[in-house]
């Protein structure tokens, strides 16, 4: 039996004292497994919708705004496992979700022909208050372990709110697409002719925010849109 070394030493100290617990279960994650178990990350709700045209989240989106595709990787359900990682990412600090739903989308993403002429990939903005108070924006977070799968640059601080908005809660489709008309813009409209662009966010439920950032994005001569979303509503 080898000696251990210092690294690992410290390692097995830490699984004692800290052990990684699966998110769905609460059972010790195994070497390997990363934030679910095996049989937890098998009963994520993924939906295949990068590989159907007209699914719906482009049904969603279809006569709003022009764009070459939307897809999303898993159904988001009130209490499901879906929206527990999605609350432990954006209100317990676990940006380590972040990285496991991101690489599995991504990884989904890559074996479509359409990635391919995806330039760039952006976040869609958090209110810079929230986001303060937060201290990261998650779809940023997101964007950056599937920029890396994908081999995609992902753009930082160029799409940007431009005025507060009231809170979405308790308002329908039409009084949210209101609310958000206009509510962001390009620092570089430049940057972004000519290209297509991925914009990413955590769920969609109405679309009127992820609508706002595409328009905002369709401003710059020839770009063009696609959507991506880690959830959809259902």
């Amino acid at each position: 039996m080898g000696v251990l070394t210092l690294n690992e030493l410290k390692q097995g100290i830490m699984h004692l004292l800290y052990p990684r617990l699966c998110e769905g279960c609460n059972r010790q994650l195994l070497e390997g497994e990363e934030v679910l178990c095996i049989g937890c990350a098998t009963e994520l709700p993924e939906t295949g919708y990068h590989a159907i045209a007209g699914n719906e989240t482009e049904q969603r989106f279809a006569g709003r705004f022009p764009f070459v595709r939307a897809t999303s990787y898993c159904y988001f359900t009130e209490d499901g496992l879906l929206q527990h990682l999605l609350h432990g990412l954006k209100y317990t600090t676990k940006k380590d979700i972040a990285d496991f739903l991101g690489k599995r989308f991504a990884q989904q993403l890559a074996v479509t022909d359409w990635i391919s002429t995806v330039d760039e990939i952006i976040a869609v903005p958090l209110h810079p208050d929230k986001e303060a108070a937060r201290g990261y924006n998650q779809s940023h977070l997101l964007c950056l372990t599937m920029g890396a799968v994908l081999h995609k640059p992902v753009s930082e601080g160029n799409l940007v709110r431009v005025r507060a908005t009231e809170s979405q809660t308790n308002k329908n489709r039409a009084e949210r697409t209101e609310n958000m008309a206009g509510a962001f813009g390009l620092k570089d409209k430049k940057g972004m002719e000519g290209k297509h662009i991925l914009i990413v966010d955590d769920v969609l439920t109405t679309g009127a925010t992820i609508e706002a950032c595409a328009l905002a994005v369709l401003e710059a001569a020839g770009a063009r849109v696609s959507i991506a979303t880690i959830g959809i509503t259902v």
